[in-house]
């Protein structure tokens, strides 16, 4: 699978070189294909189940007209660390010293992480600046999608029956909603090489609920309406593919 995906982007890459050309002096139509990593900071509920910030990689296609209108989708996973103190998620299950017994009668270990996922679509506009030309400057744009999220748990050797496949669904907190995003940067293309890029403040808020029919610690479902929300840091690499550009601009 990797092999393919690095294939294809390879070909991405090949093709976008072939139609690169000079804009300096002219705002055009242009795909773009994104790749992003942002830090976050939780906010609001998901700040209260989460005692660490996430990380998100993602990407995007997105078509920039020549009046600099932004349409496109993008979607990204999310993922960080995830430490199970103070009021356990797993209380019911661990022993007087914190430990879960395996079924060889021994401490198991189990590892939690932050998982999940945002996948939406976006709109949006680039205010351009002269310099370095019209197709770059100040970028806004909106979007909506669905954000979901949970605590992974793993338990090393899978001997450690409590937390192992249906068992974990109990415990994990899986939820998701529609989300709304909004993003300002600035954008960068430049005029005939592969230094294209973008960075700026992103922040997201969902409505959420629980997935899950059964919570172990509620002891019962989880009926809540949750409102969570992320705000932090994106930057990200462009590969632009020219539509159209002036024929005086083409380089061979």
């Amino acid at each position: 699978m990797m092999k393919k995906v690095l294939t294809i982007l390879f070909a991405l890459v090949l093709f976008s070189m072939s139609t690169f050309a000079q804009v300096k002096d002219t705002c055009i139509n242009i795909w773009q294909c994104e790749i992003n990593y942002a830090y976050q900071f939780s906010l609001t509920d998901m700040k209260a189940k989460y005692n660490r910030n996430p990380s998100t990689m993602g990407i995007g296609l997105s078509f920039k007209t020549k009046h600099n209108w932004i349409f496109g989708f993008e979607g990204s996973y999310l993922w960080g660390g995830y430490d199970d103190k103070g009021v356990s998620i797993l209380r019911n299950i661990k022993t007087q010293t914190g430990r879960i017994i395996n079924s060889s009668g021994e401490y198991g270990t189990v590892l939690m992480t932050q998982s999940g996922f945002y996948v939406g679509i976006k709109t949006g506009y680039v205010i351009a600046f002269n310099k370095p030309n019209p197709n770059s400057g100040i970028v806004l744009n909106v979007g909506v999608g669905m954000l979901e999220h949970h605590i992974r748990i793993e338990n090393r050797n899978n001997n450690t029956p409590p937390v192992l496949g249906d068992y974990k669904k109990g415990y994990d907190g899986l939820r998701n909603g529609i989300a709304a995003r909004g993003f300002i940067g600035y954008q960068f293309l430049s005029n005939k090489k592969l230094v294209n890029f973008y960075g700026g403040v992103e922040y997201t808020f969902a409505w959420t609920k629980s997935r899950r029919n059964y919570d172990f610690n509620l002891r019962g479902k989880d009926n809540t309406q949750y409102h969570d929300s992320m705000i932090g840091i994106r930057i990200g690499w462009i590969l632009p593919i020219y539509i159209h550009a002036p024929e005086e601009y083409y380089y061979y």
